[in-house]
Formats: structure tokens, C-alpha cells, sequence
């Protein structure tokens, strides 16, 4: 089955929500109504105009088989070294076990190797181990203590 990897378009919002929702985490806090949720459509507008993001969806027979969100992060450190950041990676029920998710990475760090990015992070939820040994078998290493602050 071929997969297409193209930017997502507003009509694959509803599909990506989905996906989004789809485990404990996810089904807590994000809002899968239709119409939806207008946050939802400020912030794909946001993602849109700021070009140095990119929203990946990956078609398989006609539907959004997975998703992930590219990041470019301009420093100062380390010599000005850009970085990637790689966010809300997810593969549709129907399409895990596959090598969708592996591709999908693959084709992230692609695009930052042609950034010139230094180096690429993604962060994950700690109760997430499968992620977490996925994401080891790709050479991510948890170098670095992650901290958030609720708003």
C-alpha cells in the first residue's frame, strides 16, 4: 500500500482530532466535536502561517492513516545550532503495527537534516513506554529532564 506524506489540509482536522483522542491521555483532553472546536481551527491557521512549522499527514487508501507535527527552533546555543522538534506523532488504529510510525520519523528527521538542524527532540509522555521504547529503537535518548508548567 502506498502512502502519501503531504501537508495536512483543514478537511484532515477532523480525522487528526481523532487520532489525537485516541488512548487514556488524549480522550482526557482533546474535544472531538462536530463542528469542531474553533481552538482547533485557530490553531491549524496559526501552524500554517509560521514557516517553520509543518503539520504532516500520511494518506493510505484515501484516509489519514497518521500524523505528527515538525518544529524548527532557532537557538543561540551551541553555536546557533537550529534544532527540530517533533510533537503529536500518531497512527491511526487501523494503520499501527505497520512501519507507518517509523516512517514517518524517518521522513521528520529527513526534513531536519535538510534544515540543517543539529539535532532533533521530541518529548513523551512518561507513562507512555511503548513510545518510549519506539522512540529508543529509532536513537532518541532521554538526555534531558522534561519539566511543564500548567497555565
Amino acid at each position: 500500500m502506498a502512502h502519501i506524506f503531504r501537508r495536512a489540509e483543514e478537511r484532515d482536522l477532523i480525522e487528526i482530532v481523532a487520532m489525537l483522542a485516541d488512548d487514556v491521555l488524549g480522550a482526557a483532553r482533546e474535544d472531538q466535536s462536530v463542528p469542531l472546536n474553533k481552538a482547533y481551527l485557530d490553531a491549524f491557521a496559526a501552524i500554517g502561517r509560521d514557516e517553520n512549522q509543518f503539520l504532516l499527514t500520511v494518506e493510505a487508501d484515501g484516509q489519514v492513516a497518521g500524523c505528527l507535527q515538525l518544529s524548527f527552533i532557532p537557538g543561540l546555543s551551541r553555536l546557533g545550532m537550529w534544532r527540530g522538534q517533533i510533537e503529536s506523532v500518531r497512527i491511526a488504529r487501523d494503520y499501527r503495527g505497520q512501519g507507518l510510525g517509523r516512517q514517518m520519523l524517518e521522513w521528520a528527521i529527513g526534513q531536519c537534516r535538510e534544515k540543517g538542524c543539529g539535532l532533533v527532540q521530541l518529548h513523551t509522555d512518561v507513562s507512555r513506554k511503548d513510545a518510549i521504547r519506539f522512540y529508543e529503537q529509532l536513537g532518541f535518548k532521554a538526555s534531558h529532564a522534561g519539566m511543564k508548567l500548567a497555565l
